[in-house]
């Protein structure tokens, strides 16, 4: 038998040395595709028995054309750029990586977070263009007794709860999945999703890309958040609509926004691009 072929769709890594030497143990060869689009996919995935994707789009005009294939592996928590449903119907396995990235992500949210409330890009753009103005960042507010809603309360939120506490901040969460026993050995408060949006100084969106969270933060939410809230986003972009939130900030429905992640990527075009909130 010819040794196994995995395919690999993109990657964002210095290399694949960690993914070689496990596959190294069933003789497996690994392909990574120059460039990841469906065409140049294919070109090392058509027979391949495994594809091993990152950020990569895996729709089924690549999935079906993988006659072979019997696992699609994703670096990475989310498996939101594959298309499951045919996957399923192919026979193919689809896995995931529970704890990817969990301290790195858990950490960006509270640097989104301080970097928002302390106004640091903002006063860092004004100071480089020689503008030394206090007037124009105040005020700044303290975070100690104000209140930080986490949208999903799973292994990354469960993380940013502990790092939100320790700068003095009230920690509620609205997630119908989680249990009661999780949230009591957090410390963390449940609350319905219109609760949370009203109660919020803070709201991190941890949620999954599902049809039920697909711009979940929509206009009707803007207007009921609190004008001086902060909307930080490091789950999925889609979940923000960006053309209401682009109004909602120009009408002064809420104070800023930081997003890590967006609904196209580059963002050319974004109605959020060169503003300074």
């Amino acid at each position: 038998m010819p040794p196994p072929l995995v395919a690999v769709s993109d990657s964002v890594f210095p290399n694949l040395d960690p993914a070689r030497a496990v596959l190294s143990q069933v003789g497996a060869e690994l392909r990574l595709a120059k460039e990841p689009t469906p065409e140049a996919i294919l070109e090392v995935a058509r027979g391949a028995d495994a594809l091993l994707t990152t950020y990569a789009k895996i729709p089924a005009e690549i999935i079906t054309q993988m006659t072979k294939c019997r696992i699609i592996a994703r670096f990475g928590i989310g498996v939101d750029n594959v298309d499951i449903p045919t996957a399923t119907n192919m026979g193919i396995v689809v896995t995931r990586v529970p704890d990817y990235c969990l301290d790195e992500v858990s950490d960006h949210a509270m640097a989104l977070l301080l970097a928002l409330v302390r106004k640091i890009p903002f006063a860092n753009v004004r100071t480089h263009a020689g503008r030394w103005e206090m007037k124009a960042v105040a005020p700044i507010h303290r975070l100690r007794g104000t209140v930080l809603g986490l949208v999903a309360f799973g292994q990354i939120p469960q993380l940013v709860a502990p790092k939100a506490k320790a700068f003095g901040l009230r920690v509620v969460t609205y997630d119908p999945y989680v249990s009661d026993e999780v949230l009591a050995r957090a410390g963390v408060e449940r609350v319905d999703f219109d609760e949370l949006i009203k109660l919020s100084d803070y709201i991190s969106i941890h949620a999954p890309l599902i049809p039920e969270t697909h711009h979940l933060f929509d206009a009707d939410v803007f207007r009921r958040m609190k004008p001086t809230a902060y909307l930080i986003n490091t789950a999925r972009g889609p979940i923000v609509d960006e053309a209401a939130l682009g109004h909602a900030l120009d009408l002064g429905q809420l104070a800023g926004a930081a997003l890590d992640v967006m609904e196209k990527e580059p963002p050319a075009g974004s109605p959020l691009l060169g503003r300074d909130n």
